[in-house]
């Protein structure tokens, strides 16, 4: 037994001192350390859940002596020598060690906690070792989990003041080992490296016309060419049987235009790794609406399908009070382009009751055309794909864009891949196209940029942080703002209207983790009143937090261009939301007197990648199982819920047995502290009848709540809840 492999052997022993008997009979075996690393893995229970690090610890032991060899092969001594030879690999980024002198990476590497890898599970390392860190091209490992969070934070403090920078590198590396907050998959993924594409969320406003469309659609393939999400507003798309330059019933429709999307999808597989993603929205007016619905179901002509994309629908407050009142209700779908020819206005460009006067407006010309559907059997077009596909997402127009805080400066048509972005947009227009003649022509192509959605997004892990400590939360949240905001200006942007918009608004998503991890250990249970009441006082406090920090960051560096008029700027932000207190009316003075960096802060997204490295539960939900077993390539591992224990273990109900209403009454709670939005799913069985979901549908909508991701759908496979046994 080598040295090294005798430390981690003496270190399970002292953590885990009973398990001692179990890790000796493993060692016995003598089977190669990976494989030790898997066997102590699938001791895990809900008896014994340590085995999950037990065995994290047996697959970093493992994964150490390899790297050590392959780098005492290559005569790599220290993190500057490894920088340098990964640099001239053309793995590692040459902007690190331009912008950093030697001295300062070997200070870094002085940081490095290796301890701080005990932190991890065993599905949060695997997850790390195979997706996150750097690899050969031949697919070997060439960093170490710290290295990488080092790395990482080297990046993101690049261009902070030189007499600051390291002790930003610092708090940045122990924010991210320490896992009280992870930054987003493409952030941890390509910081550090050649190509930083950082950023999660891309949102396009599709135009109604060839160029424009075309023009989305290789938008959409660039954004995932370098990992990026997406979603695309078709509102503005004239329906089929549209008059094209005249001619009646020429245009052919949404879908035609949505297949592309999904063959493009298909086509740019982000390097052979996974497959372009995207969410199309379409406004609940739109005369193919019924069409669009059936995007993703099984029955139909499969011509008019979009099997790879994941539909969302924008629903005016009307809609739902209609749906409310009475279903027999007549509904009208009409056709964008109609309306803004004989009208003279675009009807998606307003919300609330403007929407609303424009629409009946709109009913009652009888020069235009309409598709007249009983509400009924709309809505039940709706509840079916959801039931059976899980979307439409849902989008509620007039409550994201009566929050906005920039509202001064346009419209919010949608939201994003996962429904958690929510920002001003505007659809890219052409202004010409030149010939310049010579010797060597060129054809000139000039497009206005229209306002084309970037957001860089981190999490906070509620569950691995002392969310009572305002100091301490304060810590934590004022770096990962700072962090955000420094990605605006670090980032690799696979558009240059990307870059622009970013700038405008310079908006960030900060977001959780680990919410139903972070009340399981405080032994609040998921359909109580205090778990409503903890959950406000939290969000509060991070809200708080935020915009403090961005007003600070605004004092350092300046406000973002739009703030002039702003929602913040005029203290409208703070009275929409009630905060009324002492200390909140003392923060909106200083935001009027110093300004916002950042434009917007806020916006929860799923998490379900960087959770599992964090070893928390993902986003807002509750736990799918609190233990299960996860069919991995070459066996099925148990994997049980964050720090389960007796004190926790009936405190983690699991989602498909949670009252969604009590979700719903949460989302809202929060929803009041997020400028932005936030992913949350309502998980329904087959117990559950079409009106319950109705239901659920128009409790979110009364409670303010803006948008809603998918409806997660499954048979119960057991009879009780184990969490209301006895």
């Amino acid at each position: 037994m080598s040295g090294r492999w005798k430390e981690w052997i003496d270190g399970i022993y002292r953590e885990f001192p009973e398990r001692r008997e179990g890790v000796e009979r493993l060692l016995a075996m003598g089977t190669d350390r990976r494989r030790l690393a898997r066997l102590a893995a699938e001791q895990t229970s809900v008896e014994e859940p340590e085995w999950e690090r037990i065995a994290a610890r047996f697959l970093y032991g493992a994964f150490e002596e390899e790297l050590s060899a392959r780098l005492e092969e290559k005569k790599i001594r220290n993190f500057p020598e490894k920088l340098e030879w990964l640099c001239r690999e053309g793995l590692y980024g040459d902007y690190i060690l331009e912008g950093y002198e030697r001295e300062e990476l070997s200070k870094a590497a002085e940081w490095i906690r290796e301890e701080r890898n005990g932190l991890f599970t065993y599905a949060g390392l695997e997850l790390l070792l195979n997706r996150y860190v750097i690899r050969s091209r031949a697919g070997e490992i060439l960093e170490t989990p710290q290295e990488m969070y080092l790395g990482i934070a080297l990046h993101l403090a690049l261009r902070e003041k030189k007499e600051e920078r390291m002790g930003w590198v610092r708090r940045f590396y122990d924010v991210l080992s320490l896992q009280q907050a992870t930054m987003a998959t493409p952030t941890l993924s390509n910081a550090r490296k050649p190509f930083h594409q950082l950023s999660s969320c891309f949102i396009d406003v599709v135009p109604d016309s060839l160029d424009g469309i075309y023009r989305s659609v290789d938008n959409f393939a660039k954004v995932s060419k370098f990992g990026g999400g997406m979603g695309l507003y078709f509102g503005k798309v004239r329906a089929a049987g549209s008059a094209i330059r005249g001619f009646d019933g020429a245009a052919g429709g949404v879908i035609r235009w949505v297949r592309l999307v999904n063959d493009t999808a298909v086509a740019v597989d982000q390097l052979g790794m996974r497959q372009g993603a995207a969410a199309v929205y379409l406004d609940a007016w739109h005369k193919d609406l019924p069409e669009f619905l059936q995007l993703r179901t099984n029955n139909g002509d499969d011509r008019m399908k979009a099997h790879d994309l994941f539909p969302a629908v924008c629903y005016p407050d009307r809609f739902w009070r209609m749906a409310e009142e009475n279903l027999d209700q007549e509904w009208h779908l009409f056709c964008p382009h109609e309306i803004l020819t004989v009208k003279g206005y675009a009807l998606e460009d307003f919300y609330g009751e403007e929407w609303e006067k424009r629409y009946l407006d709109c009913v009652a010309d009888r020069r235009l055309s309409r598709r007249t559907v009983v509400l009924k059997d709309l809505v039940r077009m709706i509840l079916k794909s959801m039931a059976e596909t899980g979307t439409p997402f849902v989008f509620n127009r007039d409550a994201v864009n009566r929050a906005n805080p920039n509202g001064h400066q346009g419209m919010i048509y949608c939201s994003n891949l996962c429904t958690e972005i929510a920002q001003n947009m505007s659809p890219m227009e052409l202004l010409e196209v030149r010939v310049e003649e010579g010797e060597s022509p060129a054809v000139v192509t000039s497009v206005r940029p229209g306002d084309f959605v970037v957001c860089n997004l981190a999490s906070l892990c509620l569950g691995n942080l002392p969310v009572e400590d305002e100091a301490a939360m304060e810590q934590v949240v004022t770096t990962v703002v700072r962090a955000l905001d420094n990605v605006i200006d670090l980032n690799f942007y696979p558009l240059p209207y990307a870059k622009l918009t970013a700038k405008r608004y310079r908006g960030i998503g900060l977001g959780v983790s680990g919410y139903h991890h972070m009340l399981a250990k405080r032994g609040i249970r998921w359909e109580s009143e205090e778990h409503l009441t903890f959950a406000g006082q939290v969000f509060e406090t991070i809200n708080y937090l935020a915009v403090k920090a961005s007003s600070r960051l605004a004092e350092e560096r300046g406000s973002y261009p739009c703030f002039p008029g702003s929602d913040w700027a005029t203290g409208e932000y703070f009275r929409k939301r009630g905060y009324e207190s002492e200390r909140w009316q003392s923060l909106a003075a200083k935001v009027a007197e110093t300004g916002m960096r950042n434009g917007y802060l806020m916006a929860v997204a799923p998490t379900s990648s960087t959770s599992i490295l964090a070893g928390t539960t993902a986003g807002l939900d509750p736990v799918m199982k609190k233990f299960f077993l996860e069919e991995k390539k070459h066996s099925i591992l148990p994997r049980v819920a964050p720090e389960l224990s007796p004190s926790t273990f009936w405190y983690y109900k699991e989602a498909h047995h949670v009252d969604q209403s009590w979700s719903l009454r949460a989302a809202a709670v929060r929803q009041r502290h997020i400028d932005q939005a936030q992913s949350v799913n309502l998980y329904i069985t087959n117990d559950y009848t079409m009106r319950q979901i109705l239901n659920l549908l128009l409790l979110a909508w009364r409670e303010g709540v803006k948008t809603l991701y998918y409806v997660r759908s499954r048979a119960l496979e057991v009879e009780e809840c184990e969490s209301c046994s006895s």
